[in-house]
């Protein structure tokens, strides 16, 4: 099984791939960034066509997309939930499965605590995936704690499938 985690916002949104097996493997990570000088509607339609391409080239079973965290600048709240629609909305035309976890989930899910640190998840990324360092940017390495917690979350499902 393959999952694509993904860490909405406008100038960056970070991705990261992981294959699910006995030794979960980081297949790819990374960000796709817009320019500021661009308007918002091209930024994200950049991330749109950027998406579509780290969809196909690595066909992912699964997309694990984080939900908004409501920030304090609304403006920036606004473009990030542009973003995660123009993300939603690309993983299911190119038909993935989609699912979407808070910050909160993605926490527990990880570290067994709703309220741990960025450091803390960083960690744990790096733990849980055999690296030899701390995935960067930010962006990537979130997306890949959003793609693990897909994979904490939902470990047991298989068993149940007759």
């Amino acid at each position: 099984m393959t999952i694509l985690g993904i860490d909405p916002g406008l100038a960056t949104v970070g991705y990261g791939i992981i294959i699910k097996g006995e030794k979960n493997i980081c297949a790819d990570y990374g960000i796709i960034s817009t320019p500021k000088q661009l308007c918002v509607t091209e930024r994200l339609m950049q991330i749109g066509s950027s998406l579509e391409e780290i969809i196909l080239k690595h066909r992912p079973d699964a997309v694990a997309v984080e939900e908004l965290f409501f920030n304090t600048n609304v403006k920036t709240a606004i473009n990030v939930a542009h973003a995660r629609g123009v993300i939603i909305y690309t993983a299911k035309k190119m038909g993935c499965k989609l699912y979407e976890y808070t910050p909160l989930q993605i926490k527990q899910g990880l570290t067994g605590y709703g309220r741990a640190d960025k450091n803390q998840i960083q960690q744990m990324v790096k733990l849980l995936l055999c690296l030899n360092k701390l995935p960067r940017p930010d962006d990537a390495a979130d997306a890949l704690a959003v793609a693990l917690c897909h994979l904490q979350t939902n470990r047991f499902s298989e068993m149940y499938q007759a």
